[in-house]
């Protein structure tokens, strides 16, 4: 992923010949988060085919979850990036601040706030984060399952 500020809207999907794998990149824009359905849908054609019932949707939620993040906790723009491959899917979401995100529990029941990174932690086969150059990157993988 390059350093340079991403531009919303820019996205590709494709595959790499004789890999198995797609790929799915989205930029998404500062503090845009009509950003959130959009990387949905685009990650819900990506995905149209993939894993056991129920694992595409899992996909679709954390990543909502961290593209929401993104958006809201750094006030920057984002790059989503879903990788498929051979029984595997890796998203990851890149920001452009360093501060490290933390998994929190809401003080009241009744906070519409603060659970996205316990969705990611309880739903995905992986999760973590990684520095990397200008800010950061916080991924999950999840396994396709039987079909």
């Amino acid at each position: 992923m390059e350093a340079s500020a991403p531009q919303r809207g820019d996205d590709t999907a494709g595959g790499e010949p004789g890999t198995g794998r797609a790929q799915l990149r989205r930029r998404l824009g500062r503090a845009d988060l009509r950003a959130v359905p959009e990387a949905r849908g685009a990650l819900r054609e990506l995905l149209r085919h993939w894993g056991r019932p129920g694992r595409a949707e899992t996909a679709e939620l954390l990543a909502s979850e961290l593209v929401t993040n993104a958006l809201v906790h750094t006030d920057r723009d984002a790059v989503l990036t879903a990788t498929v491959g051979p029984g595997r899917l890796r998203v990851e979401v890149r920001d452009f601040v360093a501060r490290r995100p933390r998994p929190r529990v809401p003080e009241d029941a009744e906070d519409t706030h603060g659970r996205g990174l316990l969705l990611v932690q309880s739903l995905a086969d992986a999760w973590g984060v990684r520095v990397h150059g200008v800010g950061k990157v916080v991924w999950f993988e999840l396994d396709a399952g039987s079909g």
